[in-house]
């Protein structure tokens, strides 16, 4: 067991003030003096407790409009000293420097100034220069100083404090000396991100809230998930969310997104295997549901709309893992509350990321999220045939659900659902065909149904399959220097086909 360090004097400057007043009671209990700036000190002192202001150690006042207030060598002395050398000793004494042992401090909140659409000055007066520089100084000089670094620090000081007096080995001060490096490279990577204004000059990226997850993908891999799924959805219910529940929610919500009226949809393993568009929600569901309806076992469920209790009665017949919505009735709820390990959230907020990254051979792949949606107006007509209003609908439709389906990726969908989707496949023709034959087992009828592709067609021969399919109308990105193979087949056979110009290729 390592020797235990005992606090004598306290560095406290914190912008964030809730939850200190019970951390400073402790540590004036144990008879630990107090060293603080401006607000702060006004604080410890309005508890009753005796201060020393930093101008009074420094000998010099908070210059600069507060820019200047601890970059001083009796304040940074006082924590770098090394306990155990002798001339570190000599020389504080030599400047009556006194020993700083505790340093509770926390940084002005940029990423909140940022993200508040402030004017950059105001940006610029957030960064934060005494404050981190105080962070380094007491976790570099772990051996000796504890650092609490930021109000998420709060509780295990209030912990420590409880259990073991104004006290703490060298495990414990590396413990908040680790933690305190998380804060600082945090805030200079936003910092930094800032300045870059997502040009990806060099990649920086730092994420809090770790939540270990029981495995990752399969139950012999470790997984973690960083970052704050509670500011995106509450969860009402269910069992702890698994790595492959958050794949799946995240392609829930991603493809959710795209649709603006009722639109009901179901999700195995990152794609949809059922999705429409229709008045209510309980029509939405039943027709998502009809898309595939084996594959929705254990599936992953999402609408844009609250869901009501004749829906939830419905839902309420099959096994599923996970509902996603914007809310539900009270009378919904009881209903689908009735298995408890249902995992039911609310989607409170859409995901504000533009930015696309994953880690793969030595490095990080990072790209521009697939933002892009197509409307009537972006539709070129290549074939004679013009696809009608409706037939435009379901091309519509289904060029949102293309977008968001492993490639190679076709679909086929009819008055706005989807009949069968092929996925994921090497070849262009045998996703086409795993469609078809599909939406055939599950009875769907595909005269008049359309076709969409995630990327174009090489050859005439997907086209061809389509249309003796029952397919009347095509979408895709076009490009092939064989195009026009494809637009005759399509006028031979009185299929029309609109092309977008772009591609949505998803691995």
């Amino acid at each position: 067991m390592s020797v235990r360090k005992k606090i004598k004097n306290a560095l406290v400057s914190v912008y964030h003030k809730d939850g200190l007043n019970e951390i400073l009671t402790k540590l004036h209990q144990e008879g630990v003096s107090f060293i603080s700036t401006g607000g702060t000190q006004e604080f410890i002192e309005s508890l009753g407790y005796p201060c020393q202001p930093v101008e009074g150690l420094t000998g010099y006042p908070s210059i600069l409009g507060g820019r200047v207030k601890t970059l001083h060598p009796k304040v940074f002395g006082g924590i770098l000293t090394r306990r155990d050398n002798e001339l570190d000793i000599k020389q504080i004494t030599e400047y009556d420097i006194p020993e700083i042992d505790l340093v509770i401090v926390d940084l002005y909140p940029f990423r909140e100034t940022v993200a508040s659409e402030a004017e950059e000055q105001a940006i610029i007066e957030k960064i934060d220069i005494g404050g981190i520089s105080l962070i380094r100084a007491a976790a570099k000089n772990f051996k000796d100083v504890l650092i609490v670094a930021g109000k998420d620090q709060y509780a295990p000081l209030y912990d420590l404090l409880c259990e073991k007096g104004a006290e703490s080995t060298l495990e414990e001060r590396k413990w908040f000396a680790k933690e305190a490096f998380a804060v600082s490279s945090g805030y200079d990577s936003a910092i930094f991100n800032y300045f870059d204004d997502n040009s990806g000059s060099v990649f920086r990226c730092a994420m809090d809230n770790p939540k270990s997850l029981r495995y990752g993908e399969n139950p012999h891999q470790k997984g973690i998930f960083y970052g704050d799924f509670e500011s995106v959805f509450e969860q009402l219910q269910g069992k702890e969310i698994s790595y492959n529940n958050l794949l799946d929610i995240d392609a829930a919500v991603t493809l959710i997104s795209e649709f603006d009226e009722t639109t009901f949809a179901v999700l195995k393993h990152n794609n949809a295997c059922g999705i429409a568009s229709r008045p209510t929600v309980l029509q939405a569901w039943i027709d998502a549901l009809a898309g595939d309806p084996v594959s929705a076992f254990g599936g992953v469920l999402i609408t844009n709309e609250v869901v009501d209790k004749t829906a939830a009665e419905e839902i309420n017949k099959i096994f599923f893992e996970v509902i996603i919505a914007p809310d539900y009735d009270t009378d919904a709820l009881e209903i689908l509350m009735q298995k408890k390990n249902r995992i039911i959230l609310i989607h409170k907020t859409n995901i504000q990321n533009p930015v696309q990254f994953r880690s793969l051979l030595n490095g990080v792949l990072a790209q521009d999220k697939d933002l892009s949606i197509q409307t009537e107006v972006d539709l070129k007509t290549v074939t004679g045939k013009k696809p009608s209003s409706k037939e435009i609908e379901d091309l519509l439709f289904a060029n949102k659900l293309v977008k968001n389906t492993k490639s190679n990726a076709i679909i086929l969908a009819k008055n706005k659902q989807l009949c069968a989707g092929g996925v994921g496949q090497t070849s262009r023709i045998d996703a086409l065909k795993q469609a078809i034959e599909k939406a055939t087992s599950f009875g769907f009828d595909l005269q008049g149904a359309v076709m969409a592709s995630d990327a174009f067609f090489p050859f005439p021969d997907c086209v061809e399959i389509a249309g003796n399919a029952g397919i009347t109308a095509v979408i895709q990105p076009g490009g092939s220097i064989k195009d026009e193979l494809s637009i005759e087949y399509c006028n031979q056979h009185n299929i029309s086909m609109v092309m977008t110009g772009i591609r949505h290729f998803k691995h």
